[in-house]
């Protein structure tokens, strides 16, 4: 049973022209071989686009990605054509074992999480736009929008592998923490269910998984 507390401020971040990207996990030339993965999920990226910005045709093989556009709107292309993702939805793509696709800010401002997950065997790529605050997902995992006016309080699962990502606002200290901001994240292993309060109004987004073999 842990809970580890991973601070915004100690994120990778990178800096071009039009986009600002935070990431949360090893990354790239950020190698840190105690950060490598938190289950299944091996990238989580908060990226901040200005319209017209972001990144170019590119592929991804045997993953899961999945996003959740804060602000803005997200213009997906891939084989099937274009979707645009507005804010506050989410969008799952399944890349199969060669998938190509771009993702450009189709408005100033735009802001997504983005969190990768492993997984092989898909033959195909699918692209889905969901408009739900609840995403369940393929080999058990499980992805929710809690969001929270001040004081309210909210209660993380009971999970093998939990994930929580303050998105937007704070949560007030507690007995797990000092008080937690915008771009902090709780990560439990085979933690019961906590309560958390927020300090003022906040989204979180969380994530259970399954047992890891």
């Amino acid at each position: 049973m842990t809970v580890e507390i991973r601070r915004g401020n100690d994120r990778f971040v990178e800096k071009e022209d039009g986009r600002l990207t935070k990431h949360s996990l090893s990354f790239g030339e950020r190698y840190d071989p105690a950060n490598l993965r938190f289950g299944p999920m091996v990238c989580h990226d908060d990226h901040l686009l200005g319209r017209g910005r972001g990144f170019a045709t590119h592929r991804h093989s045997d993953l899961l990605i999945v996003t959740y556009v804060v602000s803005g709107a997200l213009e997906h292309t891939d084989a099937s054509g274009t979707l645009v993702v507005p804010a506050g939805h989410f969008a799952v793509w399944r890349t199969g074992p060669e998938g190509e696709h771009s993702e450009i800010a189709a408005q100033p401002q735009t802001r997504f999480v983005q969190a990768w997950l492993t997984r092989a065997g898909d033959t195909a790529s699918t692209y889905e736009v969901l408009g739900e605050d609840a995403v369940g997902l393929p080999d058990g995992a499980h992805l929710s929008l809690i969001r929270l006016d001040a004081g309210e309080t909210a209660t993380l699962p009971e999970a093998p592998l939990v994930h929580a990502y303050v998105v937007r606002g704070a949560l007030l200290r507690s007995s797990l923490a000092d008080p937690l901001q915008e771009g902090d994240a709780f990560r439990f292993t085979d933690e019961p269910a906590h309560e958390v309060t927020a300090a003022v109004p906040t989204e979180l987004l969380v994530w259970t998984f399954p047992r890891q073999d």
